[in-house]
């Protein structure tokens, strides 16, 4: 649970940060006014977030969000590329903690550093870290594309499509999202099924060169 809350907070946090500090540097003065632009990582957290980090930490996957990054598109240098790239740095970030977590696992297997361990709870917690910092930052990736509600991805389709559509897109996205999104949360973790889990072990098997699976059997062998 210690090693999962630090790669959740790590996770969220730098992924906000992240829309923050690159709209910031298009020249949007929003998240900077709101004291956004910061790695004091607890400013970018809310409570609904956090909540629903640790309800999917007990049940499945760990996944949640963060506080929204405020951002006004029409005070950036290129408005509508300025905004696609502020928004897609958030699980682009994420992308990066995982690659991260997945070279020191890559390194701890690779020189069996789990075995020469000097006590059962510090192989447990170091395993859990590595493993769990590729899972994680990758399920929080995955997650935030999702193309609904208030996830990253539905401003990044929405982005992509021509100006009426893109009106209506988030219109719809505003009306049902939120709610949306937390139903299809709860179910999904109720019925224990993630449509998630496919491009998760995927993309963890190309980062860290084995399958979660084996991952946790090397690690605690």
């Amino acid at each position: 649970m210690l090693a999962t809350a630090i790669i959740l907070f790590l996770g969220i946090g730098i992924h906000e940060y992240a829309h923050c500090k690159f709209a910031d540097m298009a020249g949007d003065p929003t998240p900077a006014y709101y004291g956004r632009v910061t790695l004091d990582l607890t400013k970018h957290f809310e409570m609904s977030g956090v909540i629903m980090m640790v309800l999917t930490t007990l049940t499945g996957f760990g996944i949640g969000w963060g506080k929204p990054s405020p951002c006004n598109p029409s005070k950036m240098k290129n408005p509508r590329v300025d905004w696609f790239v502020s928004v897609a740095a958030g699980p682009v970030s994420n992308m990066v903690q995982a690659t991260i977590y997945a070279l020191f696992l890559r390194l701890a297997l690779k020189a069996n550093l789990f075995n020469q361990m000097p006590s059962d709870d510090s192989r447990m917690f170091i395993g859990y870290l590595l493993v769990g910092g590729v899972t994680i930052n990758l399920g929080l990736a995955c997650f935030n594309l999702i193309p609904f509600g208030p996830l990253d991805g539905h401003w990044l389709v929405g982005l992509l499509l021509p100006e009426k559509q893109r009106y209506y897109w988030f219109k719809f996205n505003r009306q049902i999202g939120m709610p949306g999104l937390f139903v299809a949360v709860i179910l999904l973790q109720a019925t224990n099924t993630s449509l998630l889990l496919g491009p998760i072990s995927y993309l963890f098997h190309l980062f860290a060169g084995t399958s979660i699976g084996e991952a946790y059997n090397l690690v605690f062998r």
